[in-house]
């Protein structure tokens, strides 16, 4: 009986001792595994430092001419009460945009809207004043033109600006991006070959953009409420860039 219990004892012992190194050896495995993850990146990164890294830059510009126009109409009210003024600016600004709505070659929106108290000298509100705008954008200069100038007897043309539409923007950022692409990788081989060495691989690519307005000056930034001739209108350009920045790997055959 006694061997018996002994012999089941010792049998208990193995399995247990068998159970512990079960569950212990993943965890050898998991350190082996770290290990062999961190021994990898280490080659990785005596690789990245084998080969000496230049850093180069590239760029394509475009200038554009503006193919859109934005005109601010405004009208500026005053009254002895709030609501009178409110109201008046209110009325001006239904029967200008119901015309400007009516034309389709021309985009019309709200612009700024304010009502403020005017104080007397001894600090009390003395009337009230208003001011509201509308803002006329076009692709048509001529149409934005002739549109205006039917509005300015209610709402006097009181600013004018010039850009390049996103469309088009868009599509010289993208025959632009091609043509830094390939500066990048001109300048890059030229490098390659002016050190000795055979080729190069890129590391790290940015791109970046930007767009410097040069715009020319209108000769009539106003008209009269009588007036109704046309808007002069004498869109300048804008400058288009596109910059690619990168960092590229020098490769040499020689070991």
């Amino acid at each position: 009986m006694y061997l018996s219990r002994y012999k089941c004892n010792a049998v208990l012992s193995a399995v247990l001792a068998t159970s512990m190194w079960a569950v212990a050896a993943p965890v050898g495995a998991q350190q082996n595994i770290r290990a062999s993850d961190s021994q990898a990146a280490s080659a990785h990164h005596a690789r990245d430092h084998k080969w000496p890294q230049a850093t180069l830059q590239a760029e394509a510009v475009s200038e554009v001419a503006h193919d859109t126009v934005r005109i601010t109409l405004a009208t500026e009210v005053s009254d002895a009460t709030q609501a009178a003024v409110a109201q008046t600016l209110t009325q001006t600004l239904d029967k200008v945009m119901k015309q400007a709505k009516g034309n389709a070659k021309v985009k019309a929106f709200s612009g700024d809207y304010r009502v403020w108290p005017m104080n007397d000298k001894d600090g009390k509100i003395s009337d009230w004043r208003g001011r509201a705008e509308i803002i006329l954008e076009s692709s048509d200069f001529a149409e934005a033109s002739r549109l205006a100038s039917a509005l300015s007897d209610r709402m006097p043309i009181d600013g004018l600006a010039f850009s390049v539409s996103p469309k088009l923007r868009a599509e010289q950022e993208d025959a632009l991006l091609a043509q830094a692409a390939q500066a990048f990788r001109d300048r890059a081989q030229a490098l390659v070959t002016a050190f000795g060495y055979q080729s190069y691989a890129i590391k790290q690519i940015d791109l970046g953009g930007a767009g410097v307005r040069f715009e020319s000056a209108p000769r009539m930034m106003a008209m009269s409420a009588d007036s109704k001739v046309a808007v002069p209108l004498e869109p300048g350009t804008e400058r288009i860039t596109v910059t690619v920045h990168g960092s590229i790997f020098l490769h040499s055959n020689k070991k």
